[in-house]
C-alpha cells in the first residue's frame, strides 16, 4: 500500500456541491443588498473560508460585515438544504468502496461547517467509508494552512510520508504540500486543470477510479 491515510476534500471533490453554494452566495449578496458576483467569481471562492469567500468577493468589507454576511449566508442555506442536496461525483462510492477495502483510512477536511458536512456525507450513503471528520469549525487555522492535516496526523497517528491529500483546489494542495504530505487534484471540481497544475500537485486526475492505479 502506497499511502495507508487518505485525506478528501469534500465540496467539489466528494460532493457535487456547485450549485447549491453559488445560489446560496447569491440570495445572500442579493438580501443584503451587495453586487451579486458572477458564477465564476463565486466559483472562484470555494474551498475557503466562508469569511474570507466574502472578503474576496466584496472588496473592503470589515471584519463585522464578513460575520453578518457568513451568519445570512448559513440561514439561507438551511432553507434550501433539502431542495439542492449534493450528490456524489460519479465513481466516488465505487472507488470509497474499494479503497477501503484495500485497507486504506480515509477522512475529510473541509472549509465547510461540521454540522452541514456531516449531514452530507450521511445523506450521499458515504459515511461508512470515512473514519475522521474535520470542519471549518474544528481548527483554528484554515487551507491553505497545513492544520487540518496535521491534527488529523496527530489524532489518527500517520506521518506525512503515508499520507495523501486530495481535492479540487489550490488551497487544498498547498494545506497537503504545506504539512509535508502527497497530493492529488482532481478536475471536476471547482479549478482548472492549469490552475491546480500551477498548484504543485504531484497527481491530476479526471475520474475517482484513476486513484485506484497509484494510491
Amino acid at each position: 500500500m502506497t499511502y495507508k491515510l487518505i485525506i478528501f476534500d469534500f465540496d467539489g471533490t466528494l460532493g457535487d456541491t456547485h450549485d447549491n453554494i453559488v445560489l446560496t452566495m447569491r440570495r445572500t449578496l442579493q438580501q443584503l443588498g451587495y453586487p451579486v458576483a458572477s458564477e465564476e467569481a463565486i466559483s472562484s471562492t470555494i474551498g475557503l473560508p466562508l469569511e474570507t469567500g466574502f472578503e474576496v468577493l466584496i472588496p473592503g468589507i470589515s471584519k463585522e460585515e464578513t460575520l453578518h454576511c457568513a451568519a445570512t449566508y448559513r440561514e439561507i442555506f438551511e432553507i434550501y438544504r433539502e431542495q439542492l442536496k449534493p450528490q456524489p461525483f460519479p465513481g466516488v462510492v465505487e472507488t470509497l468502496a474499494e479503497l477501503k477495502r484495500r485497507g486504506h483510512v480515509m477522512t475529510v477536511a473541509s472549509s465547510r461547517m461540521s454540522p452541514s458536512l456531516n449531514a452530507f456525507i450521511r445523506d450521499m450513503g458515504i459515511k461508512e467509508y470515512i473514519s475522521y471528520v474535520l470542519g471549518a469549525d474544528n481548527v483554528a487555522k484554515a487551507k491553505p494552512d497545513p492544520e487540518p492535516v496535521l491534527q488529523t496526523l496527530r489524532d489518527l497517528g500517520f506521518t506525512p510520508s503515508e499520507t495523501m491529500v486530495i481535492g479540487d483546489m489550490p488551497v487544498d494542495i498547498l494545506m497537503g504540500r504545506n504539512a509535508g504530505a502527497h497530493t492529488c487534484a482532481v478536475t471536476w471540481g471547482n479549478a482548472t486543470k492549469e490552475v491546480l497544475a500551477a498548484s504543485g500537485a504531484e497527481h491530476i486526475i479526471s475520474s475517482m477510479q484513476e486513484l485506484l492505479s497509484f494510491v
